[in-house]
C-alpha cells in the first residue's frame, strides 16, 4: 500500500529505525508493524527504552573501575611528573567541555526540529477537525430543516389543500423527496467520532510536546552551566566547586541516558508508523468508516470513485424536484388559497438554505482538503519530528560520554588540588619570593624609616645649642654632589635625597652613638631590629 504512494515517501531514516530488532520480554522477535495496543509491541518499545538504563549502568561500571584503579594503584607523584598530570586534567576538561558544547548545539537544533514537526502535526489535526466539524454541522442542520421545518409546513398545507386532491398529491410527493434527502444524509458516514478523536489527540499531543520541549531546554541549559562551572573550577582550583560540579554532573548524566532511551524508543515507534501509516489508520477507523471511504481520503486518487457521489446526486435531484413543486404551487395554488402562501414561502426558504448546505457539504466531503492535512501531518511527524528525535538522541549520547569522562577526571583534579595545598604548606619563610617574607621586609623598612626620623629629630635638637659653622667650611650641596659625580663617574647614593620608598643610608658614628644612648622606652617602641 505504501509503495503505491506517489505524494508521500517515507524518509530513509524511518526505514533504518524500522529495521531495529523488536524483542519482547521473553527475548522473542516480534513483528515490527506499528500496533500500540498490542502487549508484545509495547514490550519491544519498552526494551528499546532500556538502552538508556544499560548505558547508565556501563558508565557507572567504568567509573567504578577507574576509581578502583586510581585509589588502589595510587603512588606518590614526584616533582617531574606533577605538571604533566595537571596538564592532562586540564586538557581532559577542555575536551569534555568542547564535546558538551557541540552536543548542546546539536540538541538545540534537534529540539527545534521536533517542535516544528509536532506543531505541524497538531496544526493539521486542528484543520482536519475543523473540516469534520463543518461536515457534522451541515448534516445536522440539513436534517433539522427537513425533519422539523419542512414537515411542519407540509402538515399545515395538507389542511389548507384538503379540498384539492391534486395539490395534496403534490405535497405527498414533496414529503417523499424530503425523506430521500434525510435518508441520504443519514447514509453518510458518521464522522463525529473521528472529530472527537482528532480534537483529543491534538490537545494531548500539544500538551505533551510543551513539557517535552521545556524538559529538553532545561537539560540543555544544565549542560551549559556544568560546562561553564567546570571551566571555573579548573581555573580557580576550588574543591567546593568540584563537589558542586560532581553533583550536577551525576544528575545530568542520569537525565542524559534517560533521554537517550526515551528518544530512541519514540523514534523507533514513530518510524514504525511512518513506514505504513495507511494501514494503521484504516484499522483505527474501521468502526465508523468503511475501507473505501478511508482509502478515498488517504490516497485521494482520481482513479478511486467518490463514495459520496451517489448520495449527493440523489440529494441534489430530490432538492431540485421539491423546488419545482414549490414553484408550481406558488404559481397556481396561491391565487386560489392565499393562506398557503406563507407556508409555501417558508418551505422555499428552507430549500434555498438546504441547497447552500449541499454545495458546502460537497466541498467539505471532497478528499483534497483532508488529504492535504493528512500529508502535512505525515511530513511533520516523519520528516521533522523523527529527524529531530535523532539529533536529540545524538545530543544525549555525546553529553553522556562527555559527562562520564568528566566524572573520571574530577577525582584526579581533587588529588592535584590537595597536593598543591601541601606544597604551599612546605614553603620556606626565609624565601625572598614568599609573599609573607616580602610583607616582613616591608615592615622592617617602615621601622628603619621611623628610626631615621627619630635620629633626625635628635640631631635637629642638638643643632639648636651648637654654634653655627663658618660659611667657609660649608660646601653647597650641589657642589658636593657634583664632586661626588666626578669621582668614579656615578653619584653616591647616600648623597641623593631620600624619597618615601628609598632604602635607609648607612649608619654613621654619630647615629650609632645616638642609638646606644636610647632609653628603654624608645627601644620598646622601635623594637630590636637595630640591635648591634
Amino acid at each position: 500500500m505504501a509503495a503505491a504512494r506517489l505524494d508521500y515517501i517515507a524518509p530513509w531514516w524511518t526505514y533504518w529505525l524500522h529495521n531495529f530488532p523488536h524483542i519482547n520480554f521473553t527475548f522473542q522477535s516480534i513483528d515490527n508493524t506499528f500496533r500500540p495496543e498490542d502487549a508484545s509491541y509495547q514490550q519491544s518499545v519498552a526494551l528499546l527504552a532500556c538502552v538508556g538504563a544499560v548505558g547508565l549502568g556501563l558508565s557507572l561500571l567504568v567509573l567504578a573501575v577507574y576509581l578502583c584503579c586510581l585509589y588502589c594503584c595510587h603512588r606518590d607523584v614526584d616533582e617531574d611528573t606533577k605538571r604533566p598530570d595537571a596538564c592532562c586534567v586540564t586538557w581532559a576538561a577542555i575536551i569534555a567541555g568542547l564535546i558538551i558544547c557541540s552536543a548542546v548545539g546539536v540538541g538545540f537544533y534537534g529540539n527545534s526540529e521536533t517542535n516544528d514537526g509536532v506543531y505541524q502535526l497538531t496544526y493539521s489535526l486542528y484543520n482536519a477537525n475543523h473540516t469534520l466539524g463543518g461536515i457534522n454541522n451541515l448534516v445536522a442542520g440539513t436534517l433539522g430543516s427537513m425533519e422539523n421545518g419542512v414537515k411542519q409546513h407540509l402538515e399545515r398545507l395538507d389542511e389548507i389543500f384538503a379540498a384539492r386532491i391534486d395539490y395534496v398529491n403534490a405535497l405527498r410527493f414533496m414529503r417523499r423527496m424530503a425523506g430521500n434527502i434525510v435518508n441520504q444524509l443519514n447514509a453518510l458516514p458518521d464522522v463525529s467520532k473521528a472529530n472527537v478523536d482528532l480534537a483529543a489527540i491534538a490537545d494531548r499531543t500539544a500538551s505533551v510536546e510543551y513539557y517535552r520541549w521545556l524538559t529538553y531546554l532545561l537539560l540543555l541549559i544544565l549542560d551549559l552551566v556544568i560546562c561553564l562551572v567546570t571551566c571555573l573550577g579548573v581555573a580557580k582550583q576550588s574543591r567546593w566547586l568540584l563537589i558542586t560540579i560532581m553533583a550536577f554532573v551525576v544528575l545530568s548524566l542520569i537525565l542524559s541516558w534517560a533521554s537517550l532511551g526515551v528518544g530512541v524508543a519514540t523514534a523507533v515507534g514513530t518510524s514504525d508508523f511512518c513506514v505504513s501509516p495507511d494501514k494503521f489508520i484504516v484499522n483505527q477507523t474501521k468502526d465508523f468508516l468503511s475501507a473505501n471511504v478511508a482509502h478515498y481520503y488517504l490516497f485521494c486518487s482520481p482513479n478511486l470513485p467518490n463514495p459520496f457521489q451517489q448520495s449527493l446526486t440523489i440529494y441534489q435531484r430530490s432538492l431540485t424536484t421539491m423546488q419545482i413543486q414549490i414553484q408550481g404551487l406558488l404559481q397556481f395554488a396561491v391565487p386560489i388559497f392565499p393562506t398557503a402562501e406563507r407556508d409555501l414561502l417558508g418551505i422555499q426558504r428552507l430549500l434555498n438554505s438546504t441547497e447552500l448546505n449541499l454545495h458546502q457539504l460537497t466541498a467539505l466531503l471532497d478528499c483534497r482538503a483532508l488529504h492535504k492535512d493528512y500529508l502535512d501531518a505525515l511530513m511533520g511527524v516523519c520528516y521533522d519530528g523523527v529527524e529531530g528525535l535523532l539529533y536529540l538522541s545524538l545530543f544525549s549520547l555525546l553529553a553522556a560520554v562527555a559527562l562520564s569522562g568528566m566524572l573520571c577526571g574530577i577525582p584526579r583534579a581533587w588529588t592535584l588540588i590537595g597536593s598543591r595545598d601541601r606544597d604551599y604548606d612546605d614553603i620556606d619563610e626565609e624565601d625572598p619570593f614568599n609573599p609573607q617574607a616580602q610583607r616582613m621586609s616591608y615592615i622592617r623598612q617602615v621601622n628603619i624609616h621611623s628610626f631615621c626620623s627619630f635620629t633626625s629629630s635628635l640631631a635637629s635638637e642638638g643643632s639648636l645649642h651648637a654654634a653655627p659653622p663658618s660659611a667657609s667650611n660649608v660646601a653647597p650641596s650641589s657642589e658636593y654632589m657634583n664632586q661626588s659625580c666626578c669621582v668614579g663617574g656615578n653619584p653616591r647614593y647616600e648623597n641623593v635625597p631620600l624619597s618615601r620608598g628609598s632604602p635607609p643610608p648607612s649608619y654613621s658614628p654619630s647615629m650609632r652613638t645616638t642609638y646606644l644612648s636610647m632609653t628603654d622606652a624608645q627601644i620598646r617602641h622601635f623594637g630590636t631590629d637595630f640591635q648591634v
